[in-house]
């Protein structure tokens, strides 16, 4: 003989509304967590969004070019300070982001010396250089180092940073000695 009563679910109506309402959220955590930790895709995103980088040293606004690869846990780490920056200062400073990766760039990556990644070269609004900076900097670092370039004063003193740099930002191809990204000169 076969009960024909529906069988009684062991929460109340309540209680699976609840789970509900909690799925759904947690799922919408997860989505927006995992959207936000995808570093990876926003950076290349931003670089896709960049100006040349001759474009942006003609501009007459300071610049900050930054050297990345796809593949450095450093320059996914700084990728949203990068990014705040970029949307904080639009109007006021360039930031160009360059894959070490991209044949493209090489001419770039040996006109400045880019010998470890994530390194950021600094120019003011006349495309000269300031100086550069190597390794990991945190978005308070970055908005400093913005404000000083967009302010024209001297760039702040950071572990890592050089500011005794005066090299030309304009050089011809012809004279560029060819390196291959991952040989960091």
């Amino acid at each position: 003989m076969t009960n024909s009563s529906p069988t009684k679910s062991p929460l109340s109506s309540f209680q699976r509304i609840l789970v509900l309402i909690f799925a759904i959220g947690l799922a919408g955590v997860l989505f927006v967590l995992r959207a936000g930790l995808n570093s990876r895709q926003t950076l290349s995103e931003l670089a896709r969004r960049s100006l040349e980088p001759e474009v942006a040293l003609a501009n007459n606004k300071p610049t900050i070019l930054e050297f990345y690869a796809d593949w450095c846990e450093v320059c996914q780490e700084m990728a949203p300070a990068i990014i705040s920056a970029e949307k904080l200062n639009r109007e006021k400073l360039d930031i160009v982001l360059l894959n070490v990766d991209n044949p493209k760039w090489l001419d770039l990556i040996s006109l400045y010396s880019v010998n470890g990644i994530p390194q950021m070269n600094f120019f003011d609004q006349f495309g000269e250089l300031q100086g550069k900076s190597i390794g990991l900097r945190n978005l308070d670092e970055i908005m400093l180092i913005s404000d000083s370039l967009i302010t024209n004063n001297q760039l702040p003193e950071f572990i890592g940073m050089n500011r005794e740099l005066r090299q030309s930002s304009i050089t011809t191809k012809d004279s560029l000695k060819v390196v291959k990204p991952k040989s960091h000169g």
